[in-house]
């Protein structure tokens, strides 16, 4: 059985029980109730239910702290057995008091039929529980050593393969140097005969060089020269592009301080009408707002010349930090 099964014979075994359990609770209620209302004093008849709710409150401390102790695998001694059977006995006597006071055999076997459940049940219970943990440790074991044997071989299969591994990597390196020694013998032979080609090729060609080196050394005269003039063109040349970077670089700083120039007369030309009485039109109140900012005006200042309020000013100033209302003022123009 896998898991999920002996979790379902659990709950089914726990679910059984403590139906059986209730139910032989209600019926001993039931059944002691009356009789001891017959047995006790005048006035106190209303104590009654208390002796049948204490022994079943035992049954059910019992059968509880049982379970728990068979699914842990543990073993509570001789004094949980003491009160299981002492609690039963009590169970059964209570049941069937009424009917042997009566001598009614009848009764009394009728009323013995929950009790006795009750007991079997208890016992059957724990035993099934016993039962079913020490199957589940044996079975964990069992997986346990399995898994065990899984990687053991695991492990071997993986020497082997190593060891395999390792094998044909000596067995490719013993190739390979054949394989270079062969090569060596073979290059050595091959430069023997190729060092004796080369002399008699030097002799021959020792005496072409004679000749051409003369009109190799004009050759060179005439390449140096070119590259010489060369060299001169592409001076003036460097030369001319420079000047043409320094002009365009001096262009764009007089454009740069021109554009500066041309901003911070419109900015004080928007600061310079003082503060408003009335709103002016957002776009141009964003403009004053924009050239306030530009000047370090406080945010106060800024709302007193645009006629907006000081929150509104306030939220164009964390745009300008931000750099989105830079973006803004651009689109905007």
């Amino acid at each position: 059985m896998n898991a999920v099964q002996i979790r379902s014979a659990e709950r089914a075994l726990s679910v059984g029980t403590w139906l059986i359990v209730g139910g032989a609770m209600l019926f001993s209620i039931l059944t002691v109730t009356p009789l001891m209302e017959r047995h006790s004093p005048k006035g106190w008849e209303w104590t009654a239910p208390i002796l049948p709710l204490v022994v079943d409150a035992a049954v059910v401390i019992v059968v509880r702290l049982d379970s728990v102790l068979a699914a842990l695998g543990g073993h509570g001694g001789r004094w949980p057995i003491a009160l299981r059977w002492m609690t039963g006995a009590m169970t059964l006597a209570l049941n069937v008091a009424d009917s042997a006071l009566k001598k009614d055999l009848v009764g009394a076997a009728v009323h013995a039929v929950a009790p006795l459940l009750l007991i079997v049940t208890a016992e059957t219970g724990l035993a099934y529980r016993r039962a079913i943990t020490t199957a589940q440790s044996a079975r964990e074991a069992q997986l346990k050593a399995e898994r065990a044997e899984r990687e053991q071989a695991a492990a071997e299969r993986r020497e082997a393969q190593e060891r395999r591994a390792r094998e044909e990597r000596e067995h490719a390196a013993m190739l390979a140097r054949e394989q270079r020694e062969h090569e060596a013998l073979i290059a050595r032979e091959q430069t023997a005969r190729e060092d004796a080609a080369r002399r008699e090729e030097r002799e021959r060609v020792e005496a072409k060089e004679r000749a051409e080196r003369e009109a190799r050394e004009r050759r060179e005269q005439m390449r140096e020269q070119q590259q010489a003039e060369r060299e001169r063109l592409e001076r003036e040349a460097a030369q001319r592009r420079e000047r043409d970077r320094l002009e365009r670089e001096q262009e764009a700083r007089r454009q740069q301080q021109e554009r500066a120039e041309r901003e911070a007369r419109e900015r004080a030309a928007l600061l310079s009408g003082g503060p408003v009485n009335e709103k002016l039109p957002e776009d141009k109140a964003r403009l004053v707002v924009h050239a306030s900012f530009g000047e370090g005006l406080p945010v106060r200042a800024a709302a007193e010349l645009c006629g907006w309020s000081t929150g509104w000013v306030s939220a164009r100033y964390q745009e300008h930090r931000d750099g989105t209302g830079l973006v803004l003022e651009g689109a905007s123009s």
